[in-house]
C-alpha cells in the first residue's frame, strides 16, 4: 500500500494530493462492475480520495463509488458537487441529502459547487454552512473559479478549501494568476483532467523523460502536475493496470533540466488567459 503525501488545507486539515475521479463513469451499466472493480483497487493500494458529482452520469457516477466504498467509508477521503442549477439555499441541501443516498453515506469531506450560476455565492455559501452546522458536510469549495470569482467568494467568506480546476501541461494558463492567488491564501488547486484525458501518453519529450525514468508518459505528465506545491491531482481511470501505474508517478523526480524540457515542449502563460474548462 502507497502511504500518499497530503497538503494542508486553510481549516488546519490535510487532503491526499493524489485521487481519483470518476468523470464518465455511471454513464453504461455495463461497465459498472469494472468502474466498482477499479475504484476499489485503488483503495486497496492506499487511494482514500475519491472526487465525483451528481452531474456525473446523472447520479450513476455516485453510486458507482457507493458500491466501491461499502464498508470501507472511514478509509476514504470523499468529494462530490453540486450542479449551479441546484445551487441555491434550499436546492444544496436537498441536492447534497441526494448525493448521500447514492453513495450511502451520511457525510461527505468536501462539497464543491460545480461552476458558477445565476445564483448569488452568498445563497450557496449560506447552505454550505446549513450542510456543514448539520454534519452532512466537513468541508466545501468550488470548482471551475476564476481569480475574480475567488477573489468575490472571498468577500463572502473565509472557509473556501478548494478549487477544482482544469490543469496539465497542454492547460497552463491558471500558472500566470491563479495559483498564486490561492497560494498566498493557502487553497489548494485540485487539477481535473491532469494528463488531458489520456492525450499526453505518446507525446516525445514526456516518452523521453519517461525512457529516463524507466516509466510511462502518463506518470510523467502526474509527476509534473504533483511537482506544483499545493496542487493535487485525480486522474480517472477503469483500467486496473492504468490504476497501478498512474500511482507510480509519486514515486518520479523530476530534474531542473527535465522541468526546462517540458517548459520548452509546453510553455508557460506570458499573459493572463480565461480560465479553460472541459
Amino acid at each position: 500500500m502507497t502511504a500518499i503525501p497530503t497538503t494542508p488545507l486553510p481549516d488546519g486539515s490535510t487532503i491526499p494530493v493524489y485521487g481519483m475521479g470518476t468523470w464518465h463513469m455511471g454513464e453504461s451499466r455495463g461497465r459498472f462492475d469494472a468502474e466498482v472493480a477499479a475504484l476499489r483497487r485503488g483503495l486497496d493500494l492506499g487511494i482514500s480520495l475519491i472526487d465525483t458529482a451528481e452531474m456525473y452520469g446523472s447520479g450513476g457516477a455516485e453510486q458507482v463509488v457507493g458500491e466501491a466504498i461499502l464498508g470501507r467509508r472511514d478509509a476514504t477521503w470523499l468529494v462530490s458537487k453540486v450542479l449551479p442549477s441546484n445551487a441555491s439555499r434550499q436546492r444544496t441541501v436537498r441536492a447534497c441529502e441526494d448525493s448521500l443516498k447514492r453513495l450511502g453515506t451520511d457525510r461527505l469531506d468536501l462539497y464543491l459547487l460545480h461552476w458558477r450560476g445565476g445564483t448569488p455565492l452568498e445563497e450557496s455559501v449560506r447552505a454550505f454552512d446549513d450542510l456543514k452546522a448539520a454534519g452532512k458536510i466537513l468541508r466545501w469549495g468550488v470548482s471551475n473559479f476564476d481569480v475574480d470569482d475567488m477573489e468575490e467568494l472571498a468577500t463572502i467568506s473565509a472557509d473556501c478549501a478548494v478549487n477544482q480546476v482544469l490543469y496539465n501541461l497542454t492547460r497552463r494558463g491558471i500558472e500566470h494568476d491563479l495559483i498564486p492567488w490561492q497560494q498566498e491564501r493557502s487553497i489548494p488547486v485540485m487539477a481535473y483532467s491532469p494528463i488531458e484525458q489520456g492525450q499526453l501518453s505518446d507525446e516525445g519529450t514526456l516518452e523521453e523523460i519517461a525512457a529516463a525514468h524507466g516509466a510511462t508518459a502518463t506518470q510523467v505528465a502526474l509527476a509534473w502536475v504533483l511537482d506544483k506545491p499545493g496542487v493535487m491531482a485525480i486522474p480517472k481511470t477503469s483500467n486496473l493496470q492504468r490504476m497501478e501505474q498512474n500511482l507510480g508517478a509519486l514515486e518520479l523526480r523530476l530534474t531542473d533540466a527535465e522541468r526546462a524540457a517540458l517548459d520548452q515542449a509546453f510553455p508557460p502563460p506570458r499573459r493572463r488567459q480565461p480560465l479553460e474548462m472541459l
